[in-house]
């Protein structure tokens, strides 16, 4: 299978692949595997992947869990990354295209006052959804690579 084909399965199609990265051939290792367990298992237990309760749940806390994932992800990486190559492209895409601009979007609009804002909120909450969707798509990406059940729809 190809890095787009990957991708492309996992309903991942929002994202930009350089054209010879897209049609290099997905080859997995050991360590690959359990970098993409140690991911899957922070996604699937966050805010990342679950519904964000209207009467209980918080718009910082939500922004804080996903912004979270980038210092989860650099560790993972600086532990396994050299020895998990497929893992390390994957989750580097992810977070530069797909994380990222959500974070930085709401992070300066949370410094701005956003979140004392119900009209905010409420659009916080909108575009929460549909970064979950691309994080639920990742994360059965993640379990195919680890080799596990994939969860998420369970949980969710």
């Amino acid at each position: 299978m190809k890095f787009a084909e990957l991708f492309r399965k996992w309903g991942l199609t929002n994202v930009k692949l350089h054209f010879k990265f897209a049609d290099m051939e997905f080859n997995m290792v050991d360590d690959d595997q359990t970098a993409a367990w140690e991911m899957y298992v922070e996604l699937i237990t966050r805010i990342t992947t679950q519904p964000l309760d209207y009467e209980t749940g918080d718009e910082e806390a939500a922004l804080t869990s996903i912004y979270s994932l980038f210092d989860i992800t650099r560790n993972i990486l600086k532990t396994k990354g050299r020895q998990a190559p497929s893992f390390t492209k994957v989750s580097i895409i992810i977070l530069n295209q797909i994380i990222r601009p959500f974070t930085a979007k709401w992070h300066k609009k949370k410094l701005e006052g956003a979140f004392s804002d119900w009209g905010e909120c409420d659009q916080f909450r909108k575009e929460l959804k549909s970064l979950q969707a691309d994080l639920r798509g990742y994360a059965g990406l993640l379990a195919e690579m680890a080799m596990v059940e994939d969860l998420t729809e369970i949980v969710f």
